[in-house]
């Protein structure tokens, strides 16, 4: 049987909430997602909760009913949401997750909720390098941590540390580097990364500052800028990049309702205007078909799709 939306079974939603432990944070069903993610598409959680800190966090992970699923996310630079919404609690983590701390000189402390933008901006300040490309990587840190997100050359895991992250059970767990690989971290979805600790190198801030720029610069020439994209789509494939597959396949400009493939960065989908999540996928799974059609490669979503589609928009 199809999934209906989470709008048309809002009285579950209210179910669930009252079936959900007492929190110092907030609850909030019926939350929209659409807002929350880069391409402003999606539709609502059933139920969205705030958690007031750590503990507060681990309580609701240990206490909630087990067949209730839970999931992380951040500012949804790297999301979709499909029409339908997604069952279950959506975890947001606010601002007591977002500090931003040097320890030692060239160990930067990190929520989990803080910026990759800001962490990058921070240490350039307090003159640790080779962080500079968090500044090319929207989202936040937790969210970097969850798909080993990289730029330039460098990924999360070459410059982690550990991080702390808390089990769909509330029990809390120190992980090293080893467990990350090429966009992916081998924790199961339900744990919740809470802070990593990132290690850097002592340098001056004018070096770090060229190479800010330079990355930066480089970005706004090759990749689609201020438009609702949630970045690259598809993973590199055994070494070779998935834009160049998607070009040979015919895919740039390519579209399907409001979305499109940019002609500027065809490893990028963009909402034009009026795109429904259904619409990007569609065309994600299109330009899919063509590439395997065209050079035998099965790309790999590489953007964390979600939720349930509304009936009969499946792609």
């Amino acid at each position: 049987m199809k999934a209906k939306s989470i709008a048309a079974r809002s009285h579950a939603a209210t179910r669930l909430i009252d079936r959900l432990p007492p929190v110092r944070g907030r609850y909030t069903a019926r939350h929209s997602l659409a807002h929350t993610t880069w391409f402003r598409v999606g539709g609502e959680s059933e139920v969205t909760f705030w958690p007031e800190d750590v503990e507060d966090l681990a309580y609701f992970l240990a206490t909630r009913p087990v067949d209730v699923p839970v999931m992380a996310i951040g500012v949804g630079s790297n999301l979709l949401v499909r029409d339908g919404g997604v069952p279950g609690v959506i975890i947001k983590l606010g601002r007591r997750f977002a500090s931003i701390n040097i320890e030692n000189d060239t160990f930067l402390h990190c929520g989990a909720a803080a910026l990759d933008v800001n962490v990058a901006a921070v240490a350039a300040m307090a003159g640790v390098g080779n962080l500079e490309f968090l500044s090319c990587i929207p989202g936040t840190i937790g969210g970097a941590l969850r798909m080993n997100a990289g730029a330039y050359g460098a990924e999360i895991r070459d410059v982690l540390v550990e991080t702390e992250a808390i089990d769909g059970r509330g029990h809390r767990h120190r992980v090293g580097p080893t467990a990350f690989s090429y966009r992916y971290a081998a924790v199961e979805r339900d744990w919740v990364f809470t802070w990593a600790v990132l290690q850097g190198s002592r340098e001056h801030p004018s070096s770090i500052a060229v190479r800010t720029a330079t990355m930066r610069r480089h970005r706004e020439e090759s990749q689609p800028r201020r438009t609702r994209t949630c970045g690259s789509t598809f993973k590199n494939s055994n070494g070779v990049r998935a834009w160049e597959l998607i070009d040979h396949a015919g895919c740039r400009g390519l579209r399907i309702g409001g979305a499109m493939v940019s002609r500027k960065h065809c490893n990028f989908l963009i909402n034009t205007g009026g795109a429904t999540a259904a619409d990007i996928e569609a065309l994600g799974e299109n330009v899919r078909r063509r590439v395997w059609e065209k050079s035998g490669v099965v790309l790999e979503w590489e953007i964390c799709r979600i939720g349930l589609p509304v009936m009969g928009t499946e792609p």
